[in-house]
């Protein structure tokens, strides 16, 4: 079995790379976890049907919905439709919706399976609302199609919303409109600007005080219909300082994929549940460590999870909206799916040496479950680059 590979760098060389990592097993857990815990899970594009970047976007769905049993089956629930998925950027809402719609209606046999959805207000363009009352009824027109199907709501941030609030007054009131809507408490969702840019400003304010404070004033005056709230600012303290401030009721998701281990064991004040894209990349790893934490192993937990840290912080890297590309290089290493191909084309908006760190941490993190194989497709990704591996 080959166990060597030359990988780029980011100085522009090549290095002989030396495998090392021992996978990880693929468990089903034997009790319930500690934490809620969601993974945002990627879709599998289908390249023969893919057509250019207006078309409607060709999905496989066998391979997207088996990728979402594989994620289930060890005890992680499924956050769908959300950025991970490339909503925004190559799912539009139509495709979106039918992910929603197939996911519910493939993983019933599954027990226990936990499936969140997003909902927001993509299917019309920023520039096409001028008001407020244009950003509820587009939240509506979702809203309606996600509990249509029974799915539990993840009211995603709008760049509709964040083009045309004057005042932290319009979030209050768009928030508590829409979240009256709902039939069942849902999972809010702060996302910030490097996820996001056209979310600068959310919540009405440039400082982030100032945008905790309306956000908090949002739960606050609906906190019934809030289960949680998903934060996705990449600042472990900013986090903590929010989730004491949440009424007891309402739980926080991490969305941290930097700092998520010190976050979801929590502290003596509390701790974080999990809705995070990395969870995609590291299921095992995540799922072992969630099911050591619930049954007391604390240092089994921050053993497991902290090899995974480099990997996230890498493919989350800068410009962080692009992190979806590291997490499906990684599905096709290990053999999810065929090809290395996205929607949008996003398979080619990193460099060789950034795919090249991916294999390095995977490795490490015993998160390539069959490194001959995934030799054997880094060969293929270099090879048309007229790199020999």
């Amino acid at each position: 079995m080959k166990s060597t590979i030359k990988l780029p760098t980011a100085c522009g060389a090549l290095e002989t790379y030396r495998v090392q990592g021992v996978p990880l097993d693929v468990r089903t857990p034997v009790a319930p976890f500690s934490r809620i815990a969601y993974s945002a899970a990627h879709v599998v594009a289908d390249p023969l049907r893919a057509g250019e970047l207006n078309g409607a976007p060709a999905i496989d769905w066998t391979r997207t919905l088996e990728y979402r049993r594989y994620l289930l089956q060890q005890g992680l629930g499924i956050a769908e439709a959300m950025d991970t998925a490339q909503r925004g950027m190559g799912l539009p809402w139509p495709s979106a919706l039918e992910l929603i719609t197939r996911t519910m209606e493939g993983t019933r046999d599954i027990p226990g399976a936990r499936i969140a959805s997003g909902c927001g207000t993509d299917h019309v363009a920023p520039q096409d609302i001028s008001t407020c009352d244009e950003v509820i009824r587009a939240y509506a027109q979702q809203l309606e199609a996600v509990q249509r199907v029974g799915g539990r709501v993840i009211l995603m941030a709008s760049r509709a919303l964040a083009k045309v609030a004057r005042t932290p007054d319009d979030y209050r009131r768009v928030y508590r409109e829409v979240l009256a809507m709902c039939d069942q408490p849902v999972i809010l969702h702060w996302l910030g600007e490097m996820f996001d840019p056209e979310l600068r400003g959310y919540w009405g304010a440039d400082e982030y005080p100032d945008a905790a404070g309306v956000c908090l004033d949002v739960i606050g005056e609906s906190v019934d219909k809030v289960d949680g709230i998903k934060i996705s600012l990449l600042d472990d303290a900013k986090e903590i300082a929010f989730r004491r401030s949440l009424p007891p009721s309402v739980k926080m998701y991490t969305g941290d994929d930097f700092n998520y281990p010190g976050l979801i064991a929590g502290d003596e004040h509390g701790y974080s549940h999990a809705l995070l894209g990395i969870f995609d990349a590291i299921a095992p790893a995540a799922s072992q460590a969630l099911a050591a934490l619930a049954s007391g192993d604390v240092e089994t937990y921050h053993a497991l999870l902290a090899p995974t840290v480099p990997l996230s912080r890498h493919i989350f890297r800068a410009p962080t909206q692009y992190y979806k590309t590291g997490v499906v290089f990684l599905a096709y290493l290990n053999g999810f799916q065929d090809h290395f191909f996205m929607l949008g084309g996003h398979h080619g908006v990193r460099p060789p040496a950034y795919l090249a760190d991916v294999f390095r941490f995977a490795d490490q993190a015993r998160l390539l479950r069959d490194p001959s194989l995934a030799i054997e497709r880094m060969g293929r990704v270099l090879a048309p680059l007229g790199l020999d591996a």
